[in-house]
């Protein structure tokens, strides 16, 4: 077997995510849908079942797996709601979110500008994961930052 010289594939980066979903194939249909992302691989196991799919959205890829009982690799739905969630920023953070509510996602929090300087919303799929999507629009220092965010703060606990 030859040896690589690459310890990082080169179509990944240091980090990547890797999405338990029951459903995964149907997932990943739903992805290319939602987000625009594109199926780079797929491969079942012996029972049919999604054991390694990755898609790329953006400069991004995603690794993506079924649902394993045997190794507690559950997905939102089946443990009863979200456990992380994932961020894309694009180039227009509302066309995202729209083609995203458009494909299915829900709402959980409607694109705004916000106090760190992104155009930023969030969407839930129906396999439960949380997307974000932003857009970054301002360049800010971390006390015009601090500063944006005591104000914020102060609103939300006001609205209350």
């Amino acid at each position: 077997m030859a040896k690589t010289k690459h310890p990082i594939p080169p179509h990944l980066r240091s980090v990547t995510p890797n999405l338990t979903i029951k459903n995964a194939k149907e997932a990943m249909d739903f992805y290319v849908k939602a987000f625009g992302a594109e199926i780079v691989m797929s491969m079942s196991g012996p029972d049919g079942k999604l054991m390694h799919g990755e898609v790329k959205i953006g400069d991004s890829v995603i690794f993506i797996h079924d649902e394993c009982e045997q190794m507690d690799a559950l997905g939102p739905s089946s443990r009863g709601g979200a456990t992380g969630g994932l961020i894309i920023y694009s180039e227009d953070a509302d066309a995202m979110f729209d083609r995203a509510v458009k494909a299915g996602c829900s709402v959980k929090m409607p694109v705004a500008e916000q106090f760190w300087g992104d155009r930023y919303g969030c969407v839930a799929d129906p396999y439960g994961h949380v997307w974000s999507v932003a857009t970054h629009v301002e360049d800010l220092t971390p006390a015009e930052i601090e500063s944006r965010r005591a104000v914020a703060m102060k609103e939300m606990a006001a609205a209350k």
